[in-house]
């Protein structure tokens, strides 16, 4: 999480949405700058608006702070997280997905109470409020993060955002079966229409 004080601007960090690059491109410009532990570093919007947001409004009399955050094609989101847990060091772990098949991680994902290899969170629940509406007043695709840059070198009056590539998942080919994709949209609907929403 990044804390933007002058700009009135908040980053919410999403797992697996390119947030490292982000914040290694962004944090010598920050007030603030949440690493550790991951709870407080990928706070999701519910816990920042009722933990962190009244600390910043009562610390500093800005309560009207703005979020952003990116959201990623909900696929390729669980891609990235199935390649990222097939790395030698997860060998031997419960989170390994070392001899999974990628149909079967999903599979497994789509079931809501999933094995820990599959148990990455959710980027919907992440996102939304108790309503299920958007809870961050920007959000913005991962499949457009030049739009993103933008309107961060826009609002934090900076000439050039230059995102170097961190903490990137193992590059491999992967490919979804037409049923278990089906399965997926059906069973984690609310996956899409977040992502949908997101800013192209």
């Amino acid at each position: 999480m990044l804390v933007f004080w002058a700009e009135k601007l908040v980053f919410l960090a999403v797992p697996k949405t390119g947030t490292t690059a982000i914040e290694g491109a962004l944090a010598p410009r920050a007030s603030m700058v949440l690493r550790d532990p991951p709870q407080l570093k990928h706070s999701p919007v519910y816990r920042y608006r009722r933990f962190l947001q009244p600390l910043f409004a009562q610390g500093g009399g800005q309560p009207d702070m703005e979020t952003f955050a990116i959201v990623r094609d909900p696929i390729d989101w669980l891609g990235s997280w199935y390649r990222y847990r097939m790395r030698d060091a997860l060998i031997g772990h419960q989170n390994s997905t070392l001899g999974i098949s990628f149909d079967d991680f999903v599979l497994e994902y789509s079931k809501g109470q999933s094995a820990p290899f599959a148990k990455v969170g959710s980027q919907a629940k992440f996102l939304t409020l108790g309503d299920k509406s958007i809870g961050v007043d920007h959000l913005f695709r991962y499949e457009a993060m030049p739009k993103a840059v933008a309107f961060l070198q826009d609002r934090l009056n900076l000439d050039e955002i230059t995102l170097d590539r961190k903490n990137v998942s193992p590059q491999m080919a992967l490919t979804l079966s037409k049923d278990v994709e089906t399965r997926l949209r059906e069973r984690c609907a609310e996956e899409f229409s977040v992502w949908e929403q997101g800013q192209t």
